[in-house]
């Protein structure tokens, strides 16, 4: 078996075999496959694209390439969830706590994050003292006895999806939906979850910017996931704005905990509830969607779920105080008041570019060894369809002075805001659900 063969085999239109791919796979991890013929490989799958069973094989050998977690000696179905990013995405803190609380034990593995905002782990290590990591036992014993774990992504996980990744990210070859599922997937298979659900976004603050991508990438995912026997289905939640009110670590992590409460945005509450029910349908703990929003609404109401929230901070070493006073998270230096120029309607707001400017700040990673400062941030004050007067208050920076160049980053957020003279139609959170017999438009 020789590279060019597989590459001219690809390039013109026919289809890969399981020993075929593998054999590309393991070539390029063990350095016999080079550079140049991956990316040529990779280019040939971008205009040709692949079968299912194709990136299902693709996913597995990438799964294998490295660690896998067997996750047998935690009691029951499992659960996971994956977001493809987006601006204020802070789900997985209300959801592994509020799906924990009915029942069903999530064993999570997340990673930092580069670019907007910090990644999971980075808003856990907000909480003074939580630790991400932990034998594999005691992740096992936590699980058993409290429901939940997040830990820190192992460092040999899928090392052939890092490697292809970094290439891709130079020969112009990120943006193909075989290649960018089966990366996301081989993760979570890696990481050993019986049930996967996947909040996919869509819009200006996401990857995919249409709908019909959006729902093209959903179902390439919940196929590789039906094709290798894990539960998967997908949701499309809208990203031309940020979710929540709050960007940035600290602020995300208290935004979390008051909705919780039952205080938090109904934006964020509505998708976090609707990504748990589906979660406990996956995994057998309810029958129909209904039934699970009955459990999950009881958990949030009656406080259930913000007692698992400070049971696995306090079982992961934080400090579980914060959960009664999130003033006791990291604080800014000083809070600038971003102001509107002019009176109308908010009629949009450009998530990717609002994310950038809290990035600057020093909430997100430019590069992956950037240092995060956990207080920074932004928080909105107006969303899309809230009337707005001339010196009104856009948006808060949370800073720390002299650190970066605020008036830019002020003058940035601003112009994220766009000001009209009629009140926009609200488009839904929520668009699309997709399992393994399609996809279903909601609305």
């Amino acid at each position: 078996m020789r590279a060019v063969d597989l590459i001219q085999k690809k390039r013109n239109g026919s289809t890969l075999s399981y020993d075929e791919i593998v054999f590309l796979i393991n070539g390029y991890c063990k350095g016999e496959i080079p550079d140049y013929q991956m990316s040529a490989w990779a280019m040939a799958v971008y205009f040709q694209g692949m079968t299912k069973k194709e990136t299902a094989d693709l996913t597995m050998a990438m799964a294998y390439s490295g660690d896998t977690v067997d996750l047998s000696p935690i009691r029951g179905m499992k659960a996971d969830k994956h977001s493809t990013g987006g601006v204020g995405d802070k789900t997985t803190l209300i959801v592994a706590p509020l799906v924990a609380a009915i029942g069903v034990p999530v064993a999570k593995m997340s990673g930092k994050g580069l670019g907007h905002t910090g990644g999971t782990i980075d808003k856990l290590e907000s909480i003074p003292g939580l630790r991400t990591e932990l034998a594999r036992e005691a992740f096992f014993d936590q699980v058993n006895e409290i429901g939940i774990a997040v830990v820190g992504q192992s460092g040999n996980l899928t090392p052939a999806d890092k490697k292809l990744y970094a290439l891709r990210d130079v020969t112009a070859t990120v943006e193909s939906i075989p290649l960018i599922a089966s990366s996301v997937m081989s993760k979570k298979i890696a990481a050993g979850a019986d049930a996967i659900v996947l909040d996919v976004k869509t819009g200006s603050g996401a990857f995919m910017k249409s709908l019909e991508d959006s729902e093209q990438l959903a179902q390439a995912m919940v196929d590789i996931g039906t094709e290798v026997g894990r539960k998967t289905a997908a949701i499309i939640s809208d990203m031309d704005q940020p979710l929540g009110f709050a960007i940035g670590n600290a602020l995300e992590v208290k935004e979390a905990v008051l909705t919780l409460r039952g205080e938090g945005p109904k934006d964020l509450e509505q998708l976090c509830l609707t990504l748990a029910a589906h979660m406990a349908v996956l995994t057998g703990r309810t029958a129909t969607i209904k039934e699970a929003n009955v459990l999950l609404e009881e958990a949030l109401r009656s406080g259930a779920a913000l007692a698992k929230f400070r049971a696995f901070v306090a079982a992961q070493g934080g400090d579980p105080s914060v959960i009664d006073d999130p003033e006791r998270l990291p604080q800014a230096e000083a809070e600038i008041a971003v102001t509107a120029a002019e009176d109308g309607w908010v009629t949009a707001i450009q998530a990717e570019q609002l994310g950038v400017a809290a990035m600057k700040l020093g909430a997100g990673r430019a590069a992956k060894d950037d240092p995060i400062d956990y207080a920074v941030g932004i928080t909105l004050k107006k969303k899309v369809g809230d009337p707005v007067r001339a010196g009104e208050t856009l948006a808060e920076l949370h800073v720390r002075r002299g650190a970066v160049d605020i008036d830019a980053i002020a003058n940035e957020t601003r112009e994220a805001y766009k000001i009209g003279r009629e009140q926009p139609k609200l488009r839904p959170l929520l668009l699309s659900v997709v399992t393994a017999e399609g996809s279903v438009r909601l609305g």
